[in-house]
């Protein structure tokens, strides 16, 4: 199976469990792993047998600005299945990671991680 990944894309998004965090928001970093069969696109160089990574790119983007989450599993969902009901793909890997975690401790990062299949819907 073919991947076309989207690393570390940044956004400044209002989601979390805490209200401060839904009203000032934060970073996250997103990275999107797709799996699809690419050798049609390969065989005759043309982007319309390909996934656009613009489209997919487009509905992280909404899923993240335009709403406001307690929690980063529902972003990821959101993600995951528009991706799957609206684009040629099979499957689909999405990590999600917060570097601004509001815990009493020093970390780098939480992340969650989801992955959904086109079987499974």
């Amino acid at each position: 199976m073919d991947k076309i990944k989207l690393t570390n894309i940044i956004f400044y998004a209002h989601h979390g469990y805490y209200k401060a965090e839904r009203e000032l928001g934060q970073r996250f970093e997103v990275d999107l792993e797709i799996g699809c069969d690419l050798r049609q696109a390969a065989e005759t160089d043309d982007l319309e047998k390909t996934i656009d990574y613009r489209q997919i790119y487009s509905i992280a983007k909404e899923a993240f600005e335009n709403n406001k989450f307690k929690l980063l599993e529902t972003v990821a969902q959101r993600i995951a299945v528009h991706i799957l009901e609206t684009q040629p793909v099979r499957d689909v890997l999405i990590r999600i990671r917060k570097p601004h975690v509001p815990l009493k401790g020093f970390l780098d990062h939480v992340e969650i991680e989801v992955y959904r299949s086109r079987d499974g819907l």
